[in-house]
């Protein structure tokens, strides 16, 4: 079972998955994340969210992105 998510996008030609260090606790609120980088980025192809091992860092509600 994962203890976080990540959110990843394909930015470019390469169709290889990318991420940062944001972990979240649910699903929802990766791609929720990911979401909004795609809307940020122009070349952004693709987005989703993936478990992770990782503890969770930040949350994301209806104020955005926040620190855990």
């Amino acid at each position: 079972m994962a203890n976080s998510w990540k959110p990843e996008v394909i930015a470019d030609g390469s169709g290889q998955w990318c991420s940062n260090a944001l972990r979240f606790a649910t699903e929802r609120e990766a791609l929720e994340n990911a979401r909004d980088l795609s809307y940020r980025w122009i070349c952004v192809r693709d987005y989703r969210a993936t478990e992770s091992d990782d503890q969770p860092t930040h949350r994301w509600d209806d104020n955005g992105l926040g620190r855990l």
